[in-house]
């Protein structure tokens, strides 16, 4: 099997957890056109590292089913990515909410 597949994966998971970060960042500075951005972003890098995923799965499959320590760390790598994409939609979807609600004006807090 390809390591360089499986660095891939590594790779497109981690952009994708790093976008998630990102977003909730800006919605907490009150930036919600990045935010969202960034959940967009987020969201591409996701679907990289799940068609890498699904290509070594394959793989695997085909082979004999000893898999390495590489592989369960890029597997790893994604579900905490996944994980952190979808606990950065909720901050960026309460951040707005909060801030509709109560009115606050969030740029006022940027320079603190």
């Amino acid at each position: 099997m390809n390591e360089v597949e499986k660095f891939r994966l590594i790779l497109h998971g981690g952009d994708g957890r790093s976008c998630a970060v990102e977003a909730i960042a800006a919605a907490k500075h009150g930036d919600y056109s990045l935010a969202h951005q960034k959940l967009k972003e987020s969201t591409d890098a996701i679907l990289m590292a799940h068609q890498t995923q699904v290509c070594l799965l394959q793989k695997e499959t085909e082979e004999v089913m000893n898999v390495s320590f590489l592989m369960l760390l890029a597997q790893n790598n994604l579900m905490k990515t996944l994980t952190v994409k979808n606990m950065a939609a909720e901050f960026v979807e309460l951040y707005e909410s909060s801030e509709l609600h109560t009115g606050i004006d969030r740029k006022i807090y940027k320079n603190v």
